[in-house]
C-alpha cells in the first residue's frame, strides 16, 4: 500500500508568514469519501474541502478529531524539519464508516481553518461495523 502525503501550497505560504505552528495550534483530521482528489493549489482551506468530507455517523464526526502529542523537532540527517504525533483511531458502531480513500489535515487555530495537507491511503476503505480504522506514523515534513 502506498501512502503518500502532500502538502498544500497555502500550507506552505502560512509557514511563511508566520502563521502556522504545528507545535501549539490545534491540528484537526478528518476523513475524505472515496471520489474525492487533492489538488494542492485548490484546497486551501476546510471550507474547499467540506463537501467531500465522510458524513457524521456509525462511529465518525465531523470535525473533532484531533491531532495529539505532536512533536516538532529538527531532522539535521535528512536535512528537514518534521510534525510527529499520535495514531488515530475511529471505531465504526452502528454501520459501516466509509469508503474512504483519504484524509485531511487542518489547522483550525488560525483563520479559514488552513489546509495543512492531504494522506491518500493508495487504496478506499470502508471500515466494517465493529471494527475501526486507525492512521499511523502521521509526520508532516517540511524539506
Amino acid at each position: 500500500m502506498a501512502i503518500t502525503m502532500t502538502l498544500s501550497n497555502h500550507y506552505k505560504f502560512s509557514l511563511m508568514k508566520k502563521l502556522i505552528d504545528l507545535d501549539t495550534d490545534d491540528l484537526k483530521i478528518i476523513l475524505m469519501n472515496d471520489s474525492f482528489v487533492f489538488d494542492k493549489d485548490a484546497h486551501s482551506t476546510l471550507s474547499d474541502v467540506t463537501a467531500d468530507q465522510l458524513p457524521t455517523g456509525n462511529g465518525y464526526t465531523q470535525d473533532t478529531k484531533e491531532l495529539e502529542n505532536k512533536v516538532v523537532s529538527e531532522d539535521d540527517v535528512n536535512d528537514k524539519g518534521k510534525m510527529v504525533c499520535d495514531h488515530v483511531l475511529w471505531l465504526a458502531s452502528g454501520g459501516s464508516i466509509g469508503p474512504t480513500g483519504s484524509a485531511i489535515i487542518y489547522d483550525e487555530t488560525v483563520a479559514d481553518d488552513v489546509v495543512i495537507g492531504c494522506i491518500d491511503y493508495g487504496v478506499d476503505y470502508t471500515i466494517p461495523d465493529g471494527t475501526s480504522f486507525e492512521i499511523t506514523d502521521i509526520e508532516i515534513d517540511v524539506t
